[in-house]
């Protein structure tokens, strides 16, 4: 036990004297950090895009002036839409089929910021509505990508026959879809149509009802010809 105690004894008395050594030594500088030296730009920057060239001018400014405009000889809509081309929060969420959950939903985890609409009718059945809903996307991130990708499972879900989808072109995931069964809660039988997509933090959203059956090329041209104006 004493051979026990005096080896523990010196090996603390070594450690201390360790200590009182390095701590009456000089610090070692530490060798210089490598780094070249960079050159600096010199005259002006670029200039700033103008408002047409930059997108995020275009978006932030009236969203109305974003839609697709009446086509010539068309007619007021069977309903009115909106209020001057806008459709707020309380509106957009009577859409859903469940407004209250969707009201919560789009005040909360959404982040929904304004939408413009227009709506109008083409021969005695045929009515058009276009939506463009914009989103905050400050915290969560792709808020409109999101909306997109909920319409796409909503508008064909798994094991529905009824309804044929295509790629609207140019717009990376943006589909279009035509539903092949009337559908006669209305009374009559009205078939319908839909195409979504998404550029930046806007949703685009297309609605096309008719007593006939609807073509593609039809809510295929209308999504084509609404994405390339954002």
């Amino acid at each position: 036990m004493l051979i026990a105690t005096a080896a523990v004894l010196g090996v603390v008395a070594g450690t201390c004297v360790g200590y009182l050594v390095q701590a009456d030594r000089e610090p070692t500088a530490l060798p210089p950090l490598s780094q070249p030296s960079l050159a600096q730009a010199r005259g002006a920057g670029p200039e700033p895009l103008s408002a047409a060239q930059d997108r995020q001018v275009k978006v932030d400014g009236d969203l109305r002036k974003l839609l697709l405009s009446k086509p010539s000889g068309a007619r007021k809509g069977l309903y009115e839409v909106g209020s001057d081309g806008w459709l707020d929060l309380a509106g957009y969420a009577e859409t859903y089929k469940s407004p209250a959950g969707a009201f919560n939903n789009l005040v909360g985890q959404n982040e929904f910021r304004r939408a413009a609409v227009t709506n109008w009718r083409e021969g005695g059945d045929f009515g058009v509505e276009i939506r463009l809903v914009q989103y905050r996307q400050l915290e969560r991130g792709a808020e409109a990508a999101d909306a997109a990708g909920d319409a796409y499972y909503y508008a064909e879900p798994a094991g529905d026959h009824d309804t044929e989808s295509w790629p609207i072109p140019g717009t990376g995931d943006g589909m279009a879809y035509v539903h092949e069964k009337a559908d006669t809660s209305y009374g009559v039988g009205v078939y319908s149509a839909e195409a979504h997509a998404w550029r930046g933090d806007i949703a685009m959203e297309i609605w096309i009802y008719d007593t006939k059956p609807i073509p593609k090329t039809k809510v295929l041209d209308l999504a084509k010809r609404q994405m390339e104006r954002l």
